[in-house]
């Protein structure tokens, strides 16, 4: 019996090596299953995060787009008309270096003793 009881306890023994390598196989494998599970999960929240980056990026344009649509003046086009006319009131020799009145035509004569008339 003694025979008997030790082939069995070897067999045991035998069974529970085999047992236990098997286990530590499918933990390797569980591990590197996990392992590139949470690589996926991390590449997908690197897009993620990429993308909403980009989306802020491009309301932030938007919006500084619309603030400066909304600030935009206008001419006013009426006051420059109005303008416009008080200074043609003068006559055709009204501009803004000679007034009203324009120049007078006895300084315009070439033939004094000046710098210009020589």
């Amino acid at each position: 019996m003694a025979i008997g009881t030790t082939a069995a306890i070897v067999g045991a023994l035998a069974a529970s090596a085999a047992a236990a390598a098997a286990g530590t196989g499918y933990a390797i494998y569980a591990g590197e299953q996990g392992k590139k599970a949470q690589k996926e999960a991390m590449n997908r929240q690197s897009a993620m995060q990429a993308q909403a980056t980009q989306q802020a990026q491009q309301q932030a344009t938007a919006s500084q787009v619309a603030i400066r649509r909304s600030q935009q003046q206008s001419p006013d086009v009426a006051s420059i008309m109005a303008a416009a006319q008080e200074t043609g009131t003068g006559g055709p020799a009204s501009t803004m270096l000679t007034g009203p009145a324009g120049i007078d035509p006895s300084q315009l004569t070439l033939g004094r003793n000046t710098l210009l008339g020589g």
